[in-house]
């Protein structure tokens, strides 16, 4: 039976901006990056994080990776909290096996003085997986794999197009054999090309290799075809989480409602609504009072800018934070609401 792989349990994560003096400093405020974020990515599946830049999705995935510390909150991976698992570390060594990342721009993370093959080595040399005359098989294995050739072993990340450093990454990454692989905007720095392949490598792997994906994206023609559910992020908060059929086919909130109506449709006899939101996202370090939307939203009444609202579910495991959208009957990109 498919449960749940790992869930992040009304995590928040708050960084100090300090005042500095002559001899002192002060904390002055707090960014909220993330603020009471709840998600779940069960096992072999594949979950969606889209949002605007700034809005904490990248710092969601650190913390679900161990790489930084909630200031309030719980990170349970495979039944076991992540806050004892890390101050075991021999179970911090196993938990950083099963979780790996795959970021944004493959030339910045991968280290230039070491070859290919020593990159891809390096994982299983840590862990202990292969050594001796094992350890160039298994590593030759997970270049083809990513359909590299045995010759780029001995090549540098400076002598690879972006694809192949990306495809480096991914077999680094399968390397300690994981289950789960965090993938932060994995195609955006690649050319449109080459992101298709990218993208059907990463779906095939999921279901030969048997993995779960964390998927952050700002191109949601891309979570479309990667993702089974798609959680839509504002201000540090999750405002909408769907499976991806209902969330792009009814999309509740009049965020998700505005991120959507800004995809390019293929068909140029067809036309489409955009909705442009009026104003800048609010700062992180002061959001406004009630729904953090409520500075940006055309529907917004005076509930909404008094009382915060969580996920309240919908219907068919789609939930949704608004006070409008459960009680007004908001459809896809045509609200039955009059605006304020």
């Amino acid at each position: 039976m498919v449960g749940e792989l790992l869930e992040l349990r009304d995590v928040k994560k708050y960084f100090p901006l300090t005042e500095r003096y002559t001899f002192r400093s002060r904390v002055a405020a707090y960014v909220k990056a993330v603020d009471g974020v709840s998600l779940s990515i069960p096992e072999q599946s594949t979950v969606g994080l889209v949002g605007e830049s700034g809005c904490g999705k990248t710092t969601t995935a650190k913390i679900a990776a161990g790489l930084i510390q909630p200031d309030s909150g719980d990170v349970v991976f495979m039944g076991e909290s992540l806050a004892s698992t890390l101050s075991n570390p021999k179970a911090a060594k196993e938990f950083r096996r099963k979780v790996q990342l795959v970021y944004q721009n493959p030339y910045s993370s991968l280290d230039p003085m070491m070859t290919v093959g020593d990159i891809v080595k390096e994982p299983l040399v840590i862990h202990g997986l292969a050594r001796g005359g094992e350890l160039d098989e298994a590593m030759y294995s997970l270049l083809k794999k990513v359909n590299l050739e045995e010759y780029h072993a001995l090549r540098y990340p400076h002598e690879l197009s972006g694809g192949q450093r990306q495809r480096v990454c991914i077999a680094r990454a399968l390397a300690t054999q994981p289950k789960l692989v965090l993938l932060d905007e994995p195609v955006s720095s690649l050319d449109l090309s080459i992101r298709a392949q990218i993208l059907n490598l990463l779906m095939d792997l999921k279901e030969k290799e048997k993995l779960s994906y964390l998927y952050i994206s700002h191109d949601l023609a891309t979570v479309r075809q990667m993702c089974d559910s798609v959680a839509v992020m504002y201000l540090g908060r999750i405002v909408e989480y769907a499976p991806t059929d209902e969330l792009f086919g009814n999309p509740m909130h009049p965020y998700t409602q505005a991120l959507l109506s800004a995809i390019p449709v293929p068909d140029p006899k067809v036309k489409r609504k955009r909705i442009v939101l009026e104003g800048d996202v609010p700062n992180p370090v002061n959001p406004p009072a009630g729904c953090r939307f409520n500075t940006r939203c055309p529907y917004v009444n005076q509930v909404c800018r008094e009382k915060d609202q969580s996920l309240v579910e919908v219907g068919g495991d789609h939930w949704v934070a608004c006070w409008v959208a459960p009680t007004g009957g908001i459809s896809t990109f045509t609200l039955n609401t009059n605006p304020e």
